[in-house]
């Protein structure tokens, strides 16, 4: 084997294990959901065949189609995502002030409601695997709740020492999961062939016409089996589209339409199996080793998802849409693998409250699905504008497809609303509460900007009496942000102790609207003379941020750097209330509350605190 298809199949095989977790594991409960949740269908032949169709063509539709076709061609430098596509179409309508306030608060919503949809995968993926004891024995009903909990709390508290090592195992678990999925699907369908007649989708079409409310109903659990899709292309930069379109094609979609055309088989032949088909597929002697198994991929599952939420926590950080907060690099060779403390256990909290508040995997479904619609549906319209700005396709084409995939979305969502007062309110609430939390604090940070701006003073004023100041020993770097004027913690500095050091350089930190910054566009120097510099540091979305190391370049600009002989000055900014603030009340509260608990810039910096000089000034906003 060439080196080449050696890489290709590593990375093919570690997209089956980390990508496709979620909707691997949609086939526990999706079609059980769809004949006995809030709005039960009879388990006759001609909804078993309708609703398998309509499963079969939402999943051809917006996850083949959709996702793996269309929209992973719109990576932002290799990266897929939510915030990854509205940094990229931000930038593409940078000159359209409306549009671009539009979009970035579509964009803004879509991580929202991706942490709300985050804290439900874990709870009703695990919670359905362990639920499969009840089939073996009823006296270990009991135990589901108990061993979800310990299950739960196992994966999250191991979170901190990094996923390296479990890892290695998630591709070929996973690889075992899909292939029992197409072999007990298989044999179920051998059983009852009448089953594949639903690959025709004039049963879909029939099965939606003939009671249109009730089939309207119905799809708000039809979408439970597409839940996971926009994975594919939020983990794209860690394996490439390639690796992941010959997994979903060649592999996971198969294995997936064979289980849930087999669930349907086994439904024909038997509609009282519909108490759980997923499980009733496999002989009595397999029923414990498929628990184990579908307990372990759904830990698998539920681990993508978390990485997912701190790798969204931490583009929000770098794209001014959080305070800072602590994040650690759990590997030292894949970047990608971080831990936000933070996130961890606001999730484990969310995540516990809702399976002992909701009990069974059934109720946690009526919960699942408005999130996942509601990104779909935001990704759509953003998909839409690539389309035109970027793509450049012509609007016949474009209007007409965006047109028919958001009709799609939209229904699924409207449909998913439905379920609002059964547990749907739960992902909407945590997703308006961090709409607000990160609206908020972009927005005190732009008053913040505003208000130190107007402060500033020229920093040529500075450089024009730089001669009549007494210079000490050393190098003093002063923060600062995206400003010209002099930093605040340099005119304290100057106020209160009469000294400039003999080299001073302004530092700015600039996050750039794609993932990565190369080394080589790490640094932007400039001279202003009498031995005053502004340095600016850029970063990508998806790093975090390293002065001393990024500092280290400077030499080979002709920089040099003693790190023991440099001091940083750091404004710490005391913000209090205005008489006429910027915002209301409330939020003005709010971001004072979070500005307080945002960690400390030298830390997030990485700057040695030994090294480090704070300043405070107070700022009204």
């Amino acid at each position: 084997m060439s080196a080449t298809k050696q890489k290709m199949s590593t990375l093919v095989l570690g997209a089956v294990g980390v990508v496709f977790g979620d909707i691997g594991t949609s086939p526990l409960y999706a079609l059980q959901t769809t004949f006995t949740g809030s709005a039960p269908l009879p388990v006759i032949e001609a909804n078993i065949l309708g609703v398998l169709s309509t499963m079969f063509w939402t999943i051809m539709l917006l996850v083949s189609l959709k996702y793996v076709i269309i929209i992973m061609r719109a990576d932002n430098h290799g990266e897929g995502g939510s915030l990854a596509l509205l940094a990229l179409v931000t930038e593409l309508t940078a000159k359209r002030p409306k549009t671009k306030w539009f979009l970035t608060a579509l964009g803004v919503l879509a991580a929202a409601l991706f942490f709300g949809d985050g804290m439900i995968t874990p709870a009703i993926s695990v919670l359905s695997a362990v639920e499969g004891l009840d089939l073996v024995s009823h006296q270990f009903k009991i135990f589901v709740l108990p061993i979800t909990f310990v299950v739960l709390t196992g994966l999250f508290f191991i979170q901190k020492r990094g996923t390296t090592t479990v890892g290695l195992a998630f591709g070929p678990i996973m690889i075992v999961w899909f292939l029992c999925l197409g072999f007990f699907g298989i044999l179920s369908i051998l059983e009852t062939p009448q089953v594949l007649w639903a690959v025709n989708p004039i049963y879909a079409y029939h099965f939606l016409i003939a009671d249109p409310w009730i089939s309207f109903l119905a799809l708000g659990s039809v979408v439970l089996a597409i839940t996971g899709g926009e994975a594919l292309y939020a983990d794209m930069g860690h394996f490439g589209k390639s690796p992941i379109r010959l997994a979903w094609f060649y592999f996971v979609l198969p294995a997936l339409a064979l289980n849930y055309f087999g669930q349907g088989a086994l439904l024909l032949h038997n509609p009282k199996a519909i108490e759980n088909p997923f499980y009733l597929l496999a002989p009595a002697w397999a029923l414990v080793p498929m628990v184990l198994l579908a307990t372990a991929a759904t830990v698998i599952a539920s681990q993508a998802v978390i990485s997912g939420a701190f790798s969204v926590a931490n583009q929000s950080v770098q794209m001014g849409f959080l305070p800072r907060m602590e994040v650690r690099q759990t590997s030292d060779k894949a970047q990608g693998q971080i831990y936000v403390p933070a996130t961890n256990w606001i999730l484990y909290l969310a995540v516990i409250f809702l399976v002992f508040a909701f009990q069974s995997s059934s109720n946690l479904a009526a919960a699942y699905g408005i999130a996942v619609t509601g990104t779909m549906t935001i990704t759509t319209i953003l998909i839409g504008f690539v389309m035109i700005f970027y793509w450049r396709w012509s609007l016949a084409i474009t209007l007409p497809l965006v047109f028919v995939l958001f009709a799609v979305d939209f229904t699924f969502f409207a449909a998913n609303a439905m379920k609002i007062p059964q547990g749907g309110w739960f992902p909407l609430g945590i997703a308006l509460i961090s709409f607000t939390v990160l609206t908020t604090w972009k927005r005190g940070r732009k008053l913040l900007f505003e208000q130190i701006a107007k402060q500033s003073v020229p920093i040529q004023l500075v450089l024009d009496d730089a001669d009549s100041v007494n210079r000490v020993h050393g190098t003093a770097i002063f923060l600062t942000g995206v400003g010209e004027g002099a930093p605040s913690a340099l005119l304290h500095n100057l106020k209160h102790n009469q000294v400039l050091h003999e080299r001073n350089i302004l530092l700015t930190v600039i996050i750039e609207d794609k993932p990565y910054v190369t080394k080589g566009n790490r640094l932007l120097i400039e001279d202003l003379g009498k031995n005053f510099y502004r340095v600016k540091v850029f970063y990508g979305f998806m790093e975090m941020p390293d002065l001393p190391a990024a500092l280290d370049l400077c030499a080979t600009m002709g920089l040099p750097m003693d790190m023991m002989s440099t001091s940083f000055f750091i404004s710490r900014a005391m913000i209090v209330s205005s008489p006429n603030p910027g915002m209301v009340k409330w939020r003005e509260r709010l971001f004072l509350a979070l500005s307080k608990n945002a960690m400390n810039a030298a830390d997030f910096f990485k700057i040695p605190t030994n090294r480090v000089i704070e300043m405070g000034t107070r700022i009204e906003i």
